[in-house]
């Protein structure tokens, strides 16, 4: 298909694209809830001929595409579900340009590209030659904990070459995984009455002296250029402003782009948790979820698959294109010694707040990129 073909198809169909994300974005979607879009994704897709199609364990949508006895696959994902916890229909709106939506390029809009991408395939009757899986994946975000692409990999085990997955905006490209592990912390005291029992040991004050002693660590492991960050996201506990707190809790993670940094965290949070043991403080540590770092990718074939990418996407955008490490999908192949990439197919900004946008005309340029990588993918 030459590249008159593919603006004229892209151009016949952006409307479309635009009209399938609003109706993407009715359907509500936080992690641990997503089969009513993946449901909608598969049944839309049937409508235009798909078959090999099934909705899995994790709440994946998949469509397989000559991938019958083929162990050299591509999968392509773009997630299903977004950062908020709404489970009422938001409404998406245009305004200036924009349509604007909580979750609408995270990743409501790259999904809704994927789709008609799909959809080509199966209108051209193309057969990918080495077989071709593509996804609406669950549990991307937050402490969804990757379950969709964790069980798509245990699925394809030993069959996947490689994986594209269709995330945030299309003037980056995600190349590294940043991993992560997150921990609900609890401390529990005997508490009692703030006057009475003036000077018994508090929840939250003992949570408070973890905390410090947390933000006093130094990352220092990897080799250089490693980034490791830590952060206290929530906190929570107490009863009443004249009760000494029985109970106080937080989310905490560590994150860094190198395995030896998460190693070396895991064993500098341990260790400050068992001195707070040590003197007695009550303590019960969960973890709430592990995202790995990528360990044995050829690098080689690594740098080919991101040189690709940030090669296509500087053919239909204006502007630089920022190569970056990030947390996303890709981490469960990369930690696999699967080569894997994520770019968006779409622009706006806003992403994570109640504020963001799309421009509504970059899903023509969208669409344009996933036909091409479609098409490479199938060749």
């Amino acid at each position: 298909m030459t590249t008159e073909q593919i603006r004229a198809y892209a151009t016949a169909h952006a409307d479309e694209a635009l009209r399938l994300t609003e109706d993407l974005c009715r359907i509500p979607t936080p992690s641990g809830q997503e089969r009513a879009r993946a449901e909608f994704c598969k049944s839309w897709l049937e409508r235009y001929g798909a078959q090999n199609i099934r909705m899995d364990g994790a709440d994946n949508m998949v469509l397989e595409l000559n991938a019958a006895g083929k162990d050299h696959l591509t999968l392509l994902t773009a997630h299903t579900d977004t950062v908020f916890p709404d489970t009422e229909p938001m409404e998406a709106r245009q305004e200036g340009g924009r349509l604007l939506c909580p979750g609408v390029g995270d990743d409501t809009a790259n999904l809704a590209v994927l789709l008609l991408a799909a959809r080509f395939l199966l209108e051209q009757g193309i057969s990918p030659k080495n077989g071709l899986v593509i996804a609406a994946n669950s549990g991307e975000e937050g402490l969804g904990n990757l379950r969709g692409c964790r069980r798509l990999m245990a699925d394809y085990r030993g069959r996947m070459a490689r994986l594209i997955s269709f995330d945030g905006y299309y003037n980056r490209l995600w190349n590294k995984a940043v991993g992560s592990a997150r921990y609900r912390v609890t401390v529990r005291t005997r508490g009692g009455h703030s006057f009475r029992d003036f000077g018994a040991p508090n929840a939250i004050a003992q949570l408070s002296e973890l905390i410090g002693a947390l933000y006093a660590i130094k990352p220092h492991w990897g080799p250089a250029g490693t980034v490791t960050t830590y952060n206290v996201g929530t906190i929570q506990g107490g009863t009443s402003v004249n009760t000494v707190a029985q109970e106080a809790s937080m989310l905490w993670e560590y994150r860094s782009d190198e395995a030896a940094g998460l190693r070396g965290m895991e064993k500098a949070f341990l260790a400050v948790v068992e001195d707070f043991r040590a003197k007695g403080v009550d303590m019960e540590v969960e973890s709430m979820g592990v995202r790995p770092c990528g360990e044995g990718v050829d690098p080689v074939a690594q740098k080919a698959l991101s040189d690709w990418g940030e090669a296509l996407l500087r053919r239909h955008t204006a502007g630089d294109i920022v190569v970056e490490p990030a947390s996303t999908d890709c981490n469960i192949p990369l930690s696999l010694g699967i080569p894997a990439v994520s770019f968006g197919l779409c622009n706006g900004g806003g992403a994570h707040t109640r504020q963001e946008w799309i421009e509504a005309a970059s899903l023509e340029t969208g669409l344009r990129i996933a036909l091409e990588t479609v098409l490479y993918v199938s060749e």
